[in-house]
């Protein structure tokens, strides 16, 4: 069941209702960030309803030690948590000495809008207080062109009556996170106070933890400008863990009070404690020459260029289109690739679920999408991350006692942080999506020079640990890889999960052919010796892959035929989704799969099956799906559209598109699902356009929904931009610019020349 509290709008997010009994989801929906920090749309002012205040920096967390009584050997020494940091929205508000606060007073004309133009979150509504009416401006936006910096407008314009106004902005450090162990809280005050020029800065210090990983320090100063045409007075008021400022004036009707906060946010990753007051300061004394407008104006020019790249144009779907362009625009407020130290966490500045850190997400759903709609150093930097994590996963490993590398679950410094045990050294198919990441970049790009340095490291580092987890059946004369789980995370500790293996085995083949290529001196660090490659080509040639003759499918894992077998179909409606409404041991015991599991190895290694495989498989598979992981939908939609399921595609799309808009999972309200949001494009792009690419070479398979007129996007590909447009009688295509390319389109090879169009049919 489905829930949808916004209208539909192409390119706003906006509604006139306050959603009480959904405020959470609506706060998860208007979240805002810039790559640098973000924080959920909470209110400025005070609000005494149910709500998840939150606010996060990039890349700062804390390493909390989940409090247990079977702890047991290899398990990670602390869970990685993306913390609640100082908050710097807040902005307190009276009226004749009456607090305003939406879940108290009485109030009229609400509207909430995230323009997804720019990433700016509007809020407007008109108060009553006795005989005063006060209509309230609210405007907000994380800024890019200086992403240490936040910008919040608020105007008051008294429509009635006489106002005394008290604005009391601040900053606040008595933070904590919703999934703290027993409330506690994760920083410690360093200093606060009042700057010269009515500024306000407050130092705070993640507290100090026993597993050596960095303190760190934030500092947040703020500057409130005021502009008005009544009397005001201003004040500081600062407290144990906060700093404020006291604005208040009286006001009579058609009066107006404007109050622009500029805060900036400075952090240890970039800049000494004994710094960070005067570069805040600095940044300040910047910002304050501009208007908020003339900010706004910035921030659009950075989004227009984003948007040119990377906008999927849809026609005669108003909810597809929507959708598409909330999940780009999240994505982008998320990471854009300006700091090699930081990936795209699951929930990114939306929430605090799964530590919001780094997950395999990335590599197999971000990096084929941002090698299209963004410049290559983008995925390379993704890419770079986790080679410099290499030590990290080396140690995953060793904790394991295994060879190799083992890349993290979850992560902030490449040590594993996550403490499910089914999860954490059972799901390690995540080492083959780190792997594949690198083929995709280097056979998308063009460019061997990460793959034969830095990539090539990381791909023995890889081989290495599979060389060694597998184990040979004297039985069945065999490799086989037993005690995993596969992506589907409804099925623990089983053997011979089908993806699992054929990754396993995809890695070991990628990695002796890039080894053939490396020069003699990489050849010589590597020391991969002759004995150790044959090993790995024995595992190729000797793996054992579950498949059932008679229905014609790979199988899932060992024992999964063995189920009582039935599709997702026969499930009630109150049942689902089934994770909030079954025990762990129902769920792990039935035939229902949560996300893609073969369809997902289907998808990476698509050039070795048939499209008759292909169909099979999904047939099998898809009815007894339930998608309650955000990353299914896509993948099943990408195949669908591959065999000739239009429908189905269309529906999946929909489903992955507007998962959180809609609320498909009823598990939005603690967090957008950032990782999946590249799903809605690669099911357009990769699903519906049937874009591949093999060997260097692009191919399109196009077609155009039923219940669209057109769709049209543009891609990167090894230094050209294309732009397609797909239509029910035909489609066109055109290189915008680069040298000549040939591709083919609809299996028929076709050049394309800069600056003219190919008119291709459907």
């Amino acid at each position: 069941m489905t829930k949808r509290l916004f209208d539909i709008d192409p390119w706003v997010i906006k509604t006139s209702e306050l959603a009480v009994a959904d405020k959470r989801l609506q706060e998860s929906i208007t979240s805002i960030g810039n790559s640098y920090m973000g924080m959920r749309g909470n209110f400025e002012e005070d609000y005494s309803g149910d709500t998840h205040q939150g606010t996060y920096l990039a890349g700062v967390w804390f390493p909390d030690k989940t409090r247990v009584g079977w702890w047991k050997n290899g398990y990670p020494k602390y869970f990685g948590k993306a913390i609640n940091s100082p908050d710097f929205l807040s902005i307190p508000i009276t009226v004749n000495g009456e607090n305003v606060d939406l879940a108290k007073i009485n109030y009229s004309d609400f509207t909430l809008a995230l323009n997804m133009k720019n990433g700016s979150l509007q809020r407007s509504f008109v108060g009553s207080f006795g005989a005063t009416k006060v209509k309230f401006e609210f405007a907000r936006f994380m800024s890019n062109a200086t992403q240490q910096l936040g910008l919040i407008s608020v105007k008051a314009t008294v429509l009635a009556g006489q106002a005394e106004l008290v604005f009391k902005p601040l900053i606040n450090g008595d933070v904590h996170n919703e999934d703290s162990n027993y409330d506690e809280t994760f920083w410690e005050l360093k200093g606060h106070g009042k700057q010269p020029d009515n500024r306000y800065s407050l130092t705070m210090e993640t507290k100090a933890n026993p597993f050596g990983t960095p303190r760190f320090t934030v500092t947040e100063e703020m500057q409130n400008l005021v502009n008005t045409e009544a009397d005001y007075t201003r004040t500081a008021a600062i407290s144990d863990l906060a700093v404020a400022e006291q604005i208040s004036a009286t006001l009579v009707t058609g009066q107006s009070l404007d109050l622009l906060k500029q805060v900036a946010v400075v952090t240890s990753r970039d800049v000494p404690e004994a710094k960070q007051v005067v570069q805040a300061t600095a940044i300040l004394q910047t910002a304050q020459q501009k208007s908020y407008a003339e900010h706004l104006a910035a921030q659009d020019a950075v989004w227009s260029k984003r948007w040119q790249q990377s906008d999927v144009q849809i026609d005669g779907d108003p909810a597809a289109q929507q959708g598409i362009r909330f999940n780009i625009l999240q994505l982008f407020m998320t990471y854009y690739g300006e700091d090699s130290r930081l990936n795209v966490g699951p929930k990114g500045f939306t929430g605090e679920k799964y530590g919001g850190a780094t997950y395999w997400d990335t590599e197999a759903y971000i990096v084929p999408m941002y090698l299209a709609v963004t410049k290559p150093a983008v995925p390379r930097q993704l890419l770079e991350y986790r080679y410099n994590q290499l030590p990290g996963a080396f140690h995953n490993a060793q904790q394991q006692g295994l060879k190799g590398a083992l890349y993290p679950m979850v992560t902030f410094d490449g040590i594993e942080c996550h403490n499910e045990w089914e999860i954490t050294f059972e799901e390690i198919h995540r080492n083959a999506a780190i792997a594949h990441a690198i083929y995709d970049y280097t056979d998308y790009t063009g460019d061997e020079t990460y793959v034969l340095n830095q990539g090539i490291v990381v791909l023995v580092a890889i081989a290495r640990f599979w060389a060694d987890r597998v184990h040979y059946s004297q039985h069945a004369h065999k490799y086989m890889i037993h005690g995993v789980t596969g992506p589907n995370e409804y099925e623990n500790n089983v053997n011979n999960n089908w993806y699992t293996n054929q990754m396993a085995v995809w890695v070991l083949k990628y990695t002796l052919e890039i080894l053939n290529k490396v020069s003699a001196d990489k050849a010589t660090e590597l020391a991969v010796a002759k004995t150790e490659q044959d090993k790995w080509q024995d595992i190729i040639d000797n793996m054992y892959f579950p498949e059932d003759q008679d229905l014609g499918i790979f199988v899932q894992n060992d024992g999964y035929l063995d189920k009582d077998l039935r599709p997702a179909s026969s499930l009630l409606p109150e049942e689902r989704p089934i994770n909030q409404h079954w025990s762990w041991d129902k769920i792990l015991r039935s035939p229902f799969i949560k996300q893609a599991d073969v369809l997902q190895g289907i998808y990476f290694l698509n050039d070795q099956f048939t499209l008759e495989q292909k169909k099979r498989n999904f047939d099998f598979y898809e009815p007894m799906t339930v998608h309650e992981s955000s990353l299914s939908a896509c993948i099943h939609s990408i195949i669908a559209s591959e065999i000739g399921e239009e429908d189905k595609a269309v529906n999946l799309y929909e489903r992955t598109a507007r998962l959180d808009l809609d609320n498909y999972n009823n598990d939005t309200d603690d967090g957008l699902h950032i990782t999946s949001m590249s799903g809605s494009w690669l099911a357009i792009v990769q699903g519906f356009a049937g874009m591949r690419h093999q060997n260097g070479k692009l191919s399109f398979k196009l077609f155009c929904p039923q219940n669209w007129n057109s769709y049209q996007f543009k891609i990167n590909f090894r230094g050209r931009l294309l732009a397609v447009k797909v239509g029910h009688d035909g489609s066109k295509l055109t290189l915008l610019s680069g040298a000549d390319l040939e591709l083919e389109v609809n299996q028929q090879l076709v050049v394309l020349k800069e600056n003219e169009d190919l008119v291709v049919k459907n």
